[in-house]
């Protein structure tokens, strides 16, 4: 059976994408975000995954607003990148892994999860400058499963609900009969604001309870509603909603992780930046 080796969380601001694009890894701003990757990238080295199963939220590239599934999940043997705008070079494509999609798929829709299958599907931002921030040399030596939740446009799953989802793909990859390695990655938040009378909202003390929750007790975000959470993290920082179902999947692999690394850091573009990696023990 396949191998759940660990979980890795980390923000996904479109700017991140333009400074390593112009090599900005090492000036003032930029250092103290950078400076927190070395730590997992050495991890990965030693750890050699083979599949990333990445839990993000698609910011138009692929679904609009017209058109929103609440979770999505990609079976596509090849993931194309697209421009956003953002002036982020497009990447080349990203190798699915088909099998394990489809074993992620036939569990979700067994307990009762209503997703939209995506046998073709654009992976932008979200999903792509983890892979870059985690494997700045060349391409990722991994492939990929997708996994889209809405944070963009209410109704937004619960997290009580989004961390039953988590669980369900960590049983999946559980009962996945390979012999390959997975690692299940969030790419998101944590707090901030965007927009409206609340732009540029960022909460630490709620993030770093959250980061420490996720340690050892990583259902206790689940007791807040999503309104609490908007509250507590701004419009935008309910993308540790993505955080919450990669620690749910791991918590399929034993009642304990192992801490490998984490960073925070405010501000990078209005948003407070957090970085953690995570061992099944």
């Amino acid at each position: 059976m396949a191998q759940l080796i660990g979980g890795l969380a980390t923000s996904h601001i479109p700017a991140i994408g333009n400074a390593i694009h112009k090599g900005l890894q090492n000036a003032p701003y930029w250092a103290p975000f950078f400076a927190g990757y070395p730590p997992v990238q050495q991890w990965l080295g030693a750890q050699k995954p083979d599949v990333v199963v990445m839990f993000y939220n698609d910011h138009g590239l692929n679904f609009f607003l017209d058109k929103m599934p609440t979770f999505a999940v990609g079976a596509a043997a090849q993931y194309n990148n697209a421009d956003e705008g953002w002036g982020i070079p497009t990447l080349p494509p990203f190798k699915g892994e088909v099998d394990l999609s489809w074993q992620i798929i036939n569990t979700l829709v067994g307990q009762d999860f209503d997703i939209v299958t995506c046998q073709d599907m654009l992976v932008d931002h979200a999903c792509t400058l983890p892979l870059k921030l985690f494997w700045p040399e060349g391409e990722a030596p991994v492939t990929i499963v997708p996994i889209n939740i809405n944070t963009v446009q209410f109704p937004l799953p619960s997290a009580k609900r989004v961390y039953a989802l988590g669980k369900a793909v960590g049983e999946a990859i559980a009962a996945w009969d390979s012999s390959k390695k997975v690692v299940v990655c969030a790419s998101g938040g944590l707090s901030h604001q965007l927009d409206g009378e609340r732009a540029g909202f960022i909460n630490k003390a709620f993030d770093l309870q959250f980061m420490d929750s996720l340690v050892s007790n990583p259902e206790w975000a689940t007791q807040f509603s999503t309104l609490d959470l908007v509250e507590k993290t701004g419009t935008q920082g309910v993308e540790l909603l993505m955080w919450l179902a990669m620690r749910a999947a791991l918590s399929t692999a034993g009642p304990s992780v192992k801490e490998v690394h984490r960073n925070y850091h405010i501000p990078i573009s209005n948003t407070a930046t957090g970085l953690m990696a995570f061992e099944v023990a």
